[in-house]
């Protein structure tokens, strides 16, 4: 009695789906497991960010994001330090004593920052969460008042802030801008996003 001839061309084929199908189901799994990692921008968000102040000449402004908000660092002017005590009876809460957005304790003063030099800021209104622009010029302007110091504006309901992030009285924004956490690392590099050096 003889044996039939086995025919190995259904157990290649079998083989070859299997590896195929193995190929395809990691192809589709990789990406989809990936899908779950955070993204660059997502690590980023939460990470400190540094900026070299002495790129600012006085009275310039720079914008820096972190957490996804607008992060306002500004050089002021002596003219401009001089105007914080002049407006303080013309403020809603000129000690940053309101708790929606706590101060710092090392903002918790005249210049709401370490070095009465530059303001460390969000740029965005404690109202309804707009933007506000730089007015830094002082005197009457439109949507402005006549001795209006310089400082900043909310073009979405009138909030003004002073160049140190005070609200002023009678306003629809009920706080101060905020503080983010932020310390020098350095004479001139300045850390956003967190309060000390580790």
């Amino acid at each position: 009695m003889s044996e039939a001839p086995v025919d190995n061309s259904r157990r290649t084929w079998l083989i070859t789906s299997c590896a195929m199908g193995g190929v395809g189901a990691a192809a589709v799994a990789v990406p989809f497991a990936t899908s779950f990692a955070p993204s660059e921008r997502a690590k980023a968000a939460g990470a400190s960010v540094e900026f070299d102040v002495s790129v600012l000449a006085p009275g310039e402004k720079a914008v820096v994001e972190w957490r996804g908000k607008p992060v306002w660092i500004m050089r002021r002017t002596e003219e401009q330090i001089a105007s914080l005590e002049a407006v303080e009876p013309e403020l809603a809460d000129p000690n940053s004593e309101r708790t929606a957005y706590p101060t710092p304790e090392y903002a918790r003063n005249r210049h709401r920052s370490i070095k009465p030099e530059f303001f460390v800021g969000v740029g965005i209104c404690s109202h309804l969460g707009c933007s506000p622009i730089d007015k830094l010029t002082p005197g009457a302007q439109p949507s402005l008042p006549d001795n209006w110091p310089g400082g900043f504006l909310c073009p979405c309901h009138g909030s003004t802030f002073d160049v140190a992030g005070r609200v002023f009285r009678n306003k629809p924004a009920p706080d101060n801008l905020e503080v983010p956490p932020h310390y020098y690392a350095s004479e001139t590099v300045l850390v956003i996003g967190e309060d000390q050096a580790a």
